[in-house]
């Protein structure tokens, strides 16, 4: 009997294993989105990861509406798009630029607006802007959690309902946000930022259901730490800048290598995709399977991290 059992749990689990190989080979061969001449709209593109998609999305021969706070700064990333183009590879386009600030909501629709106008249409939205946090909840005013969420949460699903009617109308289009792994888990000194990401994968979820009738994917991107400056502009409980590299964002992702799944994530036209490693992956299945443990190595890291800014 324990033979017949035994065999009996190893062929599920090589059955499971085939099927889920199977699965993923079939995602690979189906086709996938062409970019060239896609209207793709990027918002924090004057910096980091957003400056990074730019770059990719650019190279692969996109029509790049470059969104952000600082229009010199934007005007910078457009002078060096334009400046590596070559005349080998897909053809490129000089990018457009529409200047506003996300955590501003009153400006949004007329932001919205700006972006229709440069092309008359978006074929893929890449919410990507974003503020970090760094504090404890007991020194954080209720204002700073609030502006966070404004930038994270409300700003981007507010940028995501002015477009959207264009995409419902045309019945094309590609929504992608940039969440993190903190919108699947909280760790210690990070509740204003883990709140808003949270709150950012729960809407796109219901977004993703309820729009697929109207062929428009959604994409949630999740990715661990990645080395930008998002730590250092971070703020911290009282409104003030952290102005600290921390090291596990030191130690994180190159940016480039983030962009390029970015890419390949909105190419396949992928529902969610996880950017880290095997601790955060891991964490993430602890959250779900063994509640009790993932508390308790929370925890643990609270007390060791009382200082934030010492990590």
């Amino acid at each position: 009997m324990e033979r017949v059992m035994g065999g009996g749990v190893l062929q599920l689990v090589l059955l499971s294993a085939g099927i889920l190989l199977l699965y993923r080979i079939l995602v690979r061969l189906r086709p996938g989105a062409d970019l060239q001449d896609a209207v793709v709209v990027i918002t924090g593109a004057s910096s980091g990861l957003g400056k990074e998609c730019a770059r990719v999305f650019h190279t692969a021969g996109a029509r790049l509406v470059l969104c952000g706070r600082d229009a010199a700064r934007l005007q910078q990333v457009v002078q060096e798009l334009t400046a590596s183009s070559t005349s080998s590879g897909p053809q490129t386009y000089t990018p457009s630029t529409v200047t506003f600030d996300l955590s501003d909501t009153d400006t949004v629709d007329g932001a919205a607006e700006e972006i229709l106008k440069c092309y008359g249409q978006v074929d893929v939205l890449i919410n990507n802007a974003g503020i970090s946090y760094r504090g404890n909840i007991l020194d954080t005013h209720l204002s700073v959690q609030r502006d966070v969420m404004e930038t994270n949460y409300f700003g981007t699903i507010a940028l995501t309902q002015a477009l959207l009617p264009s995409m419902v109308h045309r019945r094309s289009g590609h929504i992608v946000v940039i969440s993190s792994v903190q919108g699947k888990i909280a760790i210690p000194y990070r509740s204003a930022y883990a709140a808003s990401k949270h709150a950012t994968q729960a809407y796109f979820d219901c977004l993703r259901a309820e729009i697929e009738h109207c062929g428009i994917p959604v994409t949630v991107i999740s990715p661990g730490y990645i080395r930008t400056s998002l730590s250092v502009n971070a703020v911290t409980g009282d409104g003030s800048k952290y102005g600290v590299l921390d090291k596990t964002t030191a130690a994180g992702r190159d940016p480039r290598d983030v962009a390029q799944a970015v890419l390949k994530a909105v190419h396949r036209k992928s529902k969610d995709v996880v950017l880290a490693g095997p601790q955060p992956n891991l964490a993430i299945y602890l959250r779900t399977m063994w509640p009790a443990l993932f508390f308790k190595l929370m925890s643990s890291r609270a007390r060791k991290e009382r200082k934030p800014k010492d990590e």
